[in-house]
């Protein structure tokens, strides 16, 4: 496939703004610092889950659109909505990207108050087969597609990196027919092992206003047992996931996590590694979740993630 020659694409698709609701509106005004090294495409629909459509912002590179996308999950505690979005353009990696000529796709998964864990990795799923599917739409390699996320979206990014769908070339759906695969993987304090998180269960953990049984159960933990319990943990650690080829891995850690106990990287290094892949570790010593000045990390990650989809063949 060749990559395309304008940018952004002179046909993309719709933008709509649309109502937010239940969320306070001064949160709702707030607008993230950004360089504007992209043109944004807002609510773009790429699946529909009980009724309900799940969106996507699109951002295109101004200028030297290499034809290689980022899918950037987004998530703060498993919530997904504009204003964790901001949060996370104001970390400057769409900047990042876009300034290097990659497409970033903004991927709402869904929010812990209406769906799992495991229905959010869903979701990733179908928003990877929407994408590869319109790739010639929106001036993408469907090869050349990696994920992003922080925290509780890095922790879906790598769930999904780690449990690919495979194509289905009969089927038909059309989306049905595309894998799910990606070719690289770049997560920030993702948790990676709720088995075991920091010397507790993740169940057992108290987070002010989340409740961990919801991420496993969408009726909580009320009626069910400790072996019910462990099973979805396990399902939802990607340290634990049985992984025969993984993708390439950078991890991005701080030393200092209060939130996420920074073992939780070298755990799914580890699982990496022994599977026979290719897992890139960069310690914060000092550095919390996030850290004041993580714009060089992820500066450094854009870098990482443009030479792995660039080297992959059209």
């Amino acid at each position: 496939m060749t990559p395309p020659e304008s940018n952004p694409p002179t046909n993309p698709p719709h933008d709509s703004a649309v109502e937010m609701l239940y969320r306070p509106a001064a949160l709702l005004s707030m607008r993230p610092k950004t360089r504007g090294t992209y043109t944004q495409h807002r609510n773009v629909v790429y699946a529909e889950a009980c009724g309900a459509g799940l969106i996507m912002d699109v951002f295109y590179p101004l200028r030297n659109a290499s034809g290689s996308a980022v899918v950037d999950v987004i998530g703060s505690g498993w919530m997904a909505d504009r204003i964790a979005l901001n949060e996370h353009i104001g970390l400057g990696a769409v900047d990042a990207l876009c300034d290097r000529g990659l497409t970033v796709f903004a991927v709402s998964p869904g929010s812990v108050t209406l769906f799992t864990g495991l229905q959010m990795v869903h979701h990733v799923h179908a928003a990877l087969r929407h994408i590869k599917h319109h790739g010639a739409d929106y001036g993408i390699h469907p090869r050349r597609i990696g994920i992003l996320g922080a925290s509780a979206g890095g922790h879906l990014a790598a769930m999904a990196a780690l449990t690919p769908q495979p194509g289905h070339p009969a089927a038909r759906p059309p989306l049905r027919r595309w894998a799910t695969d990606v070719a690289a993987v770049a997560v920030l304090f993702p948790p990676t092992d709720l088995v075991e998180y920091g010397g507790a269960r993740f169940d057992q953990i108290q987070i002010e206003g989340f409740d961990p049984g919801r991420l496993l159960f969408r009726d909580g933990l009320d009626g069910k047992s400790e072996a019910e319990v462990l099973e979805k943990l396990t399902a939802l650690s990607p340290a634990r996931l049985p992984v025969a080829t993984p993708p390439p891995f950078m991890i991005v850690q701080g030393k200092k996590d209060l939130i996420v106990p920074w073992k939780q990287a070298e755990k799914l290094a580890a699982a990496l590694r022994r599977a026979g892949g290719l897992a890139t570790v960069r310690y914060h010593e000092t550095g919390g979740h996030p850290w004041p000045d993580i714009h060089k990390d992820i500066g450094d990650m854009a870098c990482w993630l443009d030479e792995r989809l660039g080297a992959v063949p059209a």
